[in-house]
């Protein structure tokens, strides 16, 4: 028999190498921009959905930074910790009164979106200049938009399957 908090750790670990394979491995090229969308924001979404506020934003930090210590940006660690944590908390925070709510779960999302976008941007101001972190503006907004329209498809897709891995969580 396994205890609950093994359990949790399990679904931890496993939606952090989620988020880190969504991360890392699942880019979608951005012509417009130059840069990339890739899959992470949507799985740490999905994680806060699953495993509620808490194991959700820590699943998500440490799966988005293991992508950044694997892909040899050591300089955004620390940052990309604390920035996905805190947007997971905040979709968390928002879905507390009813986390079946698909409309809180959007909003959430999207709050935790801006708050991810507005901290990579100030990051970026310290680490490589005000223009360089402007310029980044639409790519970072893109990313986080395709994060949470893919979000929102995966939710509908896996929303009957999605009641059976939720069970009891921590808040």
């Amino acid at each position: 028999m396994t205890s609950n908090k093994t359990r949790e750790l399990t679904m931890v670990a496993l939606m952090a190498a989620i988020v880190f394979v969504a991360t890392y491995l699942i880019k979608i090229p951005n012509p417009a921009t130059g840069g990339y969308s890739h899959m992470g924001d949507c799985m740490i979404f999905l994680a806060v959905v699953i495993m509620g506020r808490r194991n959700g934003a820590i699943a998500g930090a440490l799966g988005a930074g293991l992508s950044d210590l694997l892909a040899g940006a050591a300089v955004w660690i620390l940052p990309t910790l604390v920035i996905k944590f805190i947007m997971a908390t905040i979709m968390g925070t928002i879905m507390l009164k009813d986390t079946s709510s698909r409309k809180l779960q959007v909003l959430g999302a999207a709050a935790g979106g801006i708050f991810q976008i507005i901290a990579y941007t100030i990051v970026k101001v310290f680490l490589v200049g005000v223009h360089p972190a402007i310029a980044s503006l639409p790519n970072v907004t893109i990313q986080t938009t395709v994060g949470i329209v893919l979000f929102v498809v995966l939710v509908s897709v896996l929303s009957k399957y999605i009641g059976k891995l939720v069970g009891k969580r921590a808040e």
